[in-house]
C-alpha cells in the first residue's frame, strides 16, 4: 500500500496515530516543529513528551482511567505499552519516567519503515488525508488555518474551566432546583443551587482571597487573555466583598424553600446536558491551587462531600467546538479526509489524547480502504468520550476527561457506586470485545488472553 498520509503533531495523540496508520500499510508523514519551534512548555525535541505530571492516571480496573488503559490495550496501543514498559512506582497510578517513556516512544516511531519523522512547522492545512494532533499549544500559522476552516466562531484560544461535581455528592436537603424567576436556558431541574447566607458568604469570599494561585507558565503570562465574561473567581474576590455577590453567586429571582427567602448569595450548578450525573458549577473557572480549591468549595452549603471531577483551571489552550465540528469517529464534518485528535478535541488527560489519536487513525485508514467508519459503542470509556466531546451542548462546550459521569446508566441501576464503577468496567470490556470482533480488522483481532 502506498497511499500517503499526514498526522501533524509529534505529541501522544499523533505519535499514536503514525503508529497506527503505518501498522495498517501507510505512509505516513509525521510532522513535528520541535525542536526548530519551540511551545514554551516543552523541554525536548522527543515525540511524546509530557509537560506536565508523569501520571497517566490510576490504573486500577474499577476506576474510569484504569478502563480506558484496559480498553487501549484491548485496541493494541503502542503508547500504553511504552508506559508500561517505562513505569515507576506510584501506587495504584500508572506512572512513567518521562525521558525514558519519550526516549521509548521517539525511537519506535523513528524506526518504522512506514513513517517519516519530518522536523517542520506546517503553516496550512494539506488537501489530502491528514490528522491535525498538535494539541493545546497549535502554532499560531495553522490555528488561523484551523480558524478559516472551522469558523472562528468554533475555535478557542485560552481555557477558562469551572469545576464539575457528581450529582450525587450534592446534599440535596441544601441545594436546591430552580432557575432565576422561574425561567432560565432550560427545565427548572438544570439549575441546582445552594444559598449562603451572609457569614457563610463573606467566610467564603477570604478564603478565596486566601488561597494560593497556580504558577501560568512564561508565555501564558505575558498574555493571559482573560475576558471581562469569564474572569476566575479570585480576581473578582479581589476587587470587593460585593463583587462575586453581583456576579456569579448573584441571588436575584431566587428563594430558599428552606426559609422563603432570598439567600444573601447562591452557588448555580448546571445540569449536563448530555449526563445528568455532572453538574458544573456556573462561572467558577479558577487558577487556585487544586488541592486547596477543593477545600475550598467544600465551604459551599450542600458541597460539604463534593466528589469532584474536574477541577478548575484557567491555561492557554487551543481547542476546537468538536460538538459542532466532528462525528464520534473525530472525522471533520465538512471533510471526509480530515480527522482531528487529541487535546485540541477538547479530551483531556493523557491517556484520552492517546485513545483519540487511535480512533482517528482506525477511521482514516478506514475511509481511505472505503470501509465504513467505526464509531465505539458508547458504554465502553473510549466510545462514551468520544461521543461527549462530539455531543455536548455547545455553548457550554468545555474539554472533559475520562470518567463514568459520561457513561450512560446501567441497567437496572446500581446503587452501591463501588458495585456501579465495577458494573461500567465489565460493561465496557465486554462490548468494546464484542465491538473490535465484528470490526474485521486484520490488526485488532489477536487480544491478549489475560484480556
Amino acid at each position: 500500500m502506498n497511499t500517503e498520509v499526514s498526522v501533524i503533531g509529534g505529541g501522544l495523540a499523533g505519535s499514536e496515530a503514525a503508529w497506527q496508520l503505518a501498522e495498517r500499510g501507510f505512509k505516513v508523514n509525521l510532522y513535528e516543529m520541535r525542536p526548530h519551534k519551540t511551545t514554551g512548555a516543552h523541554t525536548s525535541n522527543r515525540l511524546a513528551e509530557l509537560v506536565c505530571s508523569n501520571s497517566l492516571g490510576s490504573k486500577l480496573p474499577d476506576r474510569a482511567s484504569g478502563v480506558l488503559q484496559t480498553e487501549l490495550r484491548l485496541l493494541r496501543s503502542l503508547l500504553l505499552q511504552c508506559a508500561e514498559e517505562t513505569a515507576v512506582p506510584a501506587g495504584g497510578a500508572m506512572a512513567v519516567d518521562r525521558e525514558l517513556f519519550a526516549e521509548r516512544v521517539t525511537g519506535i516511531i523513528q524506526k518504522h519503515p512506514n513513517i517519516r519523522v519530518i522536523r517542520e512547522e506546517v503553516k496550512s492545512i494539506p488537501d489530502h488525508a491528514t490528522v491535525i494532533a498538535t494539541g493545546p499549544l497549535t502554532a499560531e500559522h495553522l490555528a488561523q488555518e484551523i480558524a478559516l476552516l472551522s469558523g472562528q466562531q468554533h475555535l478557542y484560544f485560552y481555557d477558562a474551566i469551572a469545576p464539575i461535581v457528581t450529582a450525587e455528592s450534592i446534599d440535596m436537603t441544601v441545594a436546591f432546583a430552580a432557575s432565576r424567576y422561574g425561567r432560565g436556558d432550560g427545565d427548572e431541574g438544570d439549575y441546582l443551587n445552594c444559598p449562603m447566607n451572609k457569614e457563610e458568604y463573606m467566610r467564603f469570599v477570604e478564603s478565596i482571597r486566601n488561597a494560593p494561585l497556580a504558577d501560568l507558565r512564561d508565555f501564558e503570562r505575558e498574555d493571559p487573555h482573560f475576558f471581562e465574561g469569564c474572569l476566575p473567581i479570585e480576581q473578582l474576590a479581589a476587587r470587593g466583598d460585593d463583587t462575586l455577590a453581583y456576579g456569579p453567586m448573584r441571588p436575584v429571582g431566587l428563594h430558599d424553600p428552606r426559609t422563603g427567602k432570598r439567600p444573601h448569595a447562591v452557588v448555580q450548578l448546571r445540569r449536563d446536558n448530555l449526563a445528568g450525573s455532572l453538574y458544573n458549577i456556573v462561572g467558577f473557572q479558577t487558577n487556585i491551587r487544586w488541592g486547596e480549591q477543593e477545600n475550598i468549595l467544600r465551604l459551599i452549603p450542600g458541597l460539604e462531600q463534593a466528589e469532584f471531577v474536574r477541577v478548575g483551571q484557567m491555561h492557554r489552550n487551543t481547542f476546537i467546538n468538536s460538538p459542532t465540528l466532528l462525528y464520534p469517529t473525530m472525522q471533520f464534518r465538512k471533510r471526509e479526509n480530515l480527522f482531528f485528535a487529541g487535546q485540541i478535541t477538547g479530551v483531556e488527560g493523557y491517556v484520552g489524547n492517546v485513545a483519540t489519536g487511535l480512533v482517528a487513525a482506525i477511521n482514516l485508514a478506514r475511509h481511505l480502504d472505503g470501509k465504513p467508519l467505526w464509531t465505539l459503542p458508547q458504554t465502553s470509556m473510549l466510545g462514551a468520550l468520544c461521543h461527549y466531546v462530539t455531543h455536548a451542548e455547545p455553548q457550554y462546550f468545555q474539554p472533559m476527561k475520562a470518567n463514568f459521569g459520561i457513561m450512560p446508566e446501567l441497567v437496572p441501576p446500581i446503587k452501591n457506586k463501588r458495585d456501579r464503577y465495577t458494573g461500567y468496567a465489565k460493561r465496557a470490556l465486554n462490548d468494546l470485545k464484542d465491538a473490535i470482533n465484528n470490526l474485521s480488522d486484520p490488526y485488532l483481532q489477536s487480544i491478549p488472553e489475560y484480556l
